[in-house]
């Protein structure tokens, strides 16, 4: 009756194993680190970055306690924050030798002290979260009416050169604000204008007025296409902070948007705010011009002559020099998508562009007087340029679809993509709202929160050993599990904790407890009716369970609830209230049910169970087989 198959121990024993070792590394803590990642888009990090970084090391007499490539960044850790400063500076002077223009970002961080050996079967801290962690918090406002402006502008050139294809004569294009004024002298020239906005640019609604012998006709971006470019402008910008957030290697950034024109990021970890700063506010734009391949160019280019009249010098991938003309052909405005494939011949890596209807224009036109020249696209981040390719242009292109191949592996047209794709923002932002939160006030709120788990733990224990006896060591032990278990299962899921979070694993441990209370109370009852010890276990568990499944449903229902209407710390609250509800479940009932019939099971004549005192109702003279 009170006896567990061999099968389901074996699930209780496995949980038991897999929660312990996904649960240990969040004992060990973080250690000081000093990150190193690419400053530019030209700059690999590689495993020559971490003998440069052990050589800076070796000079400096500092010894590293752990120093490895993680992704695309170098990674050294170290035993304490002294030590740690050091490090950064020797690194920095080594990598960045020109101040000026740094090719590395050398920025501080906390990386976990989990040993190889659990890093190895992937068990991971969780992720603690910026009250708990320390780090930066911004909010940072975007300008939507640059936004508008900038689009208006497209607009407007785009406007103009259809106008001059279909051949209709006007007075004039004039830009203002995020109005676009046109000016025509007949009524023909008015109505071929309306004409064409009306069959190609549809998110143009036009207005009129009449000025002596010209009529004015007014075109202005109609709300819900100017919501869609608000819209594209925060989702764009939050994508470039994404890219370039993932230089701090900062683990679970939150980057969220926040209203209609503003975006809150946090990053846990940061001790560098400066540098944060920095990355955050970087502007990167893109270039397309042509590479200078007259004589005086290519001597240039060799380094045995000085740069032509009307053209500058870059540097590529490599350090080679690349002598392009100042005309400015296309820009990263006229880029909608840019896309890592193959050549359809060469099978060759590649990269797809898309341009919009002004870029195709002026690059079929390029590409069509340009056949065999070389075509160069750089990259401006803070003034500096460089090259990210240089192909030859080898037929005319049109319909806005453009491919860039040559001598570049997957990762690198990976990286190309992503560089043109997101390379930077789609509106200005400002940073109008910055906190800092120091690892000693984070230490201390951990501190915190573990204490007030920690004693909820144990006086929760104390008091079901007192009261339930026997039966109340089951229930404490089968909480402890459940800690165990929900703190596996966050670190699993790489979730972040937060302090609502740990306010939620101490709720839990009542709502876990709740589920025992009423299967010894039921248990109570049954002996008072009179059943055997055995059967008064089995009845326990059995009629208990219908009251625990609709108690845990219908706070479950309230924390999804939570979760998917909450942000924020509602969020990080509702995370953990829903776990510890599901691993509540499987420890209160599954879990020390396995502990009852491993202890009382086994036993064929039992006479009595340790559950507490039985108090029977006045009159009853039926006795209690209890202790």
């Amino acid at each position: 009756m009170n006896r567990y198959p061999l099968w389901k121990y074996a699930i209780i024993v496995i949980a038991l194993l897999v929660g312990a070792i996904y649960a240990l590394p969040n004992l060990f803590g973080e250690a000081p680190a000093v990150q190193v990642s690419a400053a530019k888009a030209t700059v690999r990090v590689d495993t020559g970055t971490v003998t440069r970084v052990e050589q800076a090391l070796s000079a400096a007499s500092i010894a590293p306690s752990a120093l490895s490539l993680e992704g695309s960044s170098v990674r050294a850790r170290f035993e304490d924050t002294d030590t740690q400063l050091k490090a950064r500076d020797a690194i920095d002077r080594a990598l960045n030798t020109d101040p000026t223009d740094p090719s590395h970002v050398v920025a501080l961080n906390l990386v976990p002290r989990t040993p190889n050996w659990l890093s190895a079967l992937h068990a991971r801290p969780m992720y603690l979260g910026l009250d708990l962690r320390g780090g930066v918090h911004f909010m940072l406002q975007v300008d939507m009416k640059a936004a508008l402006e900038r689009r208006a502008d497209v607009l407007a050139t785009d406007l103009r050169n259809a106008l001059r294809e279909k051949n209709i004569r006007h007075g004039g294009i004039v830009r203002n604000g995020q109005t676009i004024d046109v000016r025509v002298r007949d009524q023909a020239a008015r109505n071929a204008v309306f004409d064409l906005v009306q069959a190609q640019f549809t998110e143009l609604v036009l207005a009129e007025t009449t000025e002596g012998g010209d009529t004015r006709i007014t075109a202005t971006i109609r709300p819900e296409a100017a919501r869609a470019v608000q819209d594209q402008a925060l989702k764009q910008n939050i994508t470039t902070l994404h890219n370039r957030i993932n230089e701090l290697g900062v683990a679970e950034p939150v980057i969220q948007q926040q209203g209609a024109d503003r975006i809150v990021v946090q990053l846990p970890g940061v001790q560098d705010t400066a540098k944060a700063k920095d990355i955050l506010g970087r502007t990167a734009t893109l270039q397309v011009r042509l590479v200078d391949e007259s004589a005086e160019g290519l001597a240039a280019e060799r380094g045995i002559g000085a740069v032509p009249f009307g053209s500058e010098r870059y540097l590529e991938r490599g350090g080679r020099a690349v002598i392009v003309k100042r005309e400015v052909l296309l820009t990263g405005e006229n880029l909608t998508d840019a896309q890592a494939g193959f050549d359809g011949q060469t099978q060759e890596p590649a990269v797809h562009l898309t341009l919009d209807g002004k870029g195709s224009r002026i690059f079929r036109d390029v590409t069509r007087e340009n056949v065999g020249k070389r075509m160069a696209i750089i990259l401006f981040e803070k003034g500096k340029g460089e090259v990210v390719t240089a192909p030859v242009i080898r037929a005319e292109i049109g319909g806005g679809r453009v491919q860039i191949s040559g001598a570049m592996t997957t990762t690198e047209a990976s990286d190309t993509a992503l560089l043109l794709r997101a390379g930077s923002l789609a509106a200005p932002m400002e940073i109008i709202e910055e906190r800092t939160i120091g690892p000693s006030l984070g230490a201390e709120n951990i501190a915190k929160g573990f204490n007030s788990v920690t004693w909820g733990f144990l006086v929760v224990a104390l008091f079901m050993c007192a009261y339930y006896m026997m039966f109340g060591l089951f229930s404490a032990i089968a909480l402890g599990f459940n800690v165990l278990l929900l703190v596996a299962v966050l670190s699993m899921l790489q979730a972040t904790l937060t302090l609502p979070g740990m306010a939620a694993m101490a709720l839990a441990l009542g709502m876990a407890i709740d589920a025992n209370v009423l299967i010894n109370e039921r248990v109570r009852e049954e002996l008072r009716r009179g059943s055997t010890p055995q059967a008064a276990i089995n009845a326990g568990y059995d009629r208990a369970w219908g009251t625990i499944l609709d108690s845990n449903v219908t706070s479950l229902i309230a924390g999804v609830a939570l979760l998917l209407f909450g942000s924020g710390p509602v969020r990080g609250f509702a995370v953990v209230h829903c776990l510890g509800i599901v691993t509540s479940m499987f420890s209160a009932v599954f879990f020390s049910r396995g502990l009852v019939n491993f202890w009382y099971g086994r036993q064929k004549k039992l006479k009595a169970i340790s559950v507490g005192t039985v108090w029977r109702p006045e009159g009853d003279a039926t006795p209690a087989k209890a202790d």
